[in-house]
C-alpha cells in the first residue's frame, strides 16, 4: 500500500497510547482504534510507521509492521477472551520438543542433553514443572502436576505476552523455550538455535539445504519479532 502521511506521533489516554498519522488515530482493519498499553511498545509501533516506505512517501506492506499486527491481535483477538489462546499455547507443554531425545546418533543425544536439559531444569526451578524425558518419537506422558503448573503460568499472562507466545511457541515447538523467551531468560537467537538443534546437527553432518535454510531463516525472523514484542510489552 502507499504511504500517505507525513508525521507519526502518539497520544495518551486512560485506555493506552494511540498512534496518530498526520494527527488522525490509527484504526485496525475492523475499524476499531488501535490502543496500546505499554509505552515502549507504542513507541516501537510508531517507529514502524515512521520507517515504513523508507520515509520517502513510497510504498509499504503489512510485513513492514509486524509489531503493529501483533498489537492488533492482542487487542482484538486475545484480550476479549484470552482463554482459548492460553489453552492452545499451554497444550504445547504436553509434547514439548525438549522432552524428546534422539536414540541415535550418540553425539546428537549428548548435545540435546547438554543444551536442552538446563532449560527443563529451569522450568522446574522457576515454575515447579518437572517434565519427563524420553527417547524417540513415542509419546511421553507428563505428570498432571507439571502440566497444571505450566498452564497456570500461561493463564496468568496478559494479552501481549500471549500474542508473542502464540508466535514463538509453535515456531520453537517448545512451551519451555517460549516461556524462557517471555521471561527474558533466553534471547531470540539462542532460542532459535535450541529449537532447530537437530536440524543444525544434520547440517553439520550433511551440508546445508537451501530450502531448509530459507525455512529456518523465516522461523528465526518470527522468533525475533515475538521476542521483541514481549520484551517491549513487559
Amino acid at each position: 500500500m502507499k504511504r500517505f502521511w507525513d508525521t507519526v506521533s502518539l497520544s495518551h489516554a486512560d485506555a493506552g497510547y494511540t498512534v496518530l498519522l498526520d494527527g488522525k488515530p490509527m484504526n485496525l482493519p475492523t475499524g476499531t482504534r488501535l490502543s496500546i498499553g505499554p509505552h515502549a511498545l507504542a513507541e516501537a509501533v510508531a517507529t514502524e510507521w515512521r520507517d515504513a516506505g523508507g520515509g520517502k512517501g513510497g510504498t509499504m506492506s503489512f510485513a513492514d509492521t509486524p509489531l503493529t499486527r501483533l498489537a492488533g491481535t492482542a487487542q482484538e483477538r486475545i484480550a476479549p477472551d484470552p482463554l482459548p489462546t492460553a489453552d492452545a499455547i499451554a497444550r504445547y507443554g504436553e509434547t514439548d520438543l525438549l522432552c524428546y531425545r534422539a536414540p541415535s546418533p550418540q553425539p546428537l543425544l549428548e548435545r540435546q542433553t547438554r543444551d536442552w536439559q538446563p532449560w527443563l531444569d529451569w522450568a522446574d526451578s522457576t515454575y515447579g514443572a518437572k517434565l519427563r524425558v524420553g527417547e524417540g518419537i513415542g509419546y511421553v506422558r507428563q505428570h498432571k502436576d507439571a502440566i497444571a503448573a505450566l498452564r497456570r503460568v500461561v493463564l496468568g499472562m496478559d494479552a501481549y505476552a500471549l500474542a508473542g507466545l502464540g508466535i514463538a511457541v509453535p515456531s520453537l515447538g517448545s512451551l519451555v523455550l517460549g516461556l524462557a523467551l517471555a521471561e527474558g531468560a533466553l534471547d531470540a537467537a539462542r532460542a532459535h538455535e535450541l529449537g532447530a538443534l537437530e536440524e543444525l546437527f544434520e547440517v553439520e553432518q550433511w551440508g546445508e539445504d537451501h530450502e531448509g535454510l530459507d525455512r529456518r531463516n523465516s522461523v528465526g525472523r518470527d522468533i525475533v519479532v515475538a521476542e521483541r514484542f514481549m520484551r517491549l510489552s513487559r
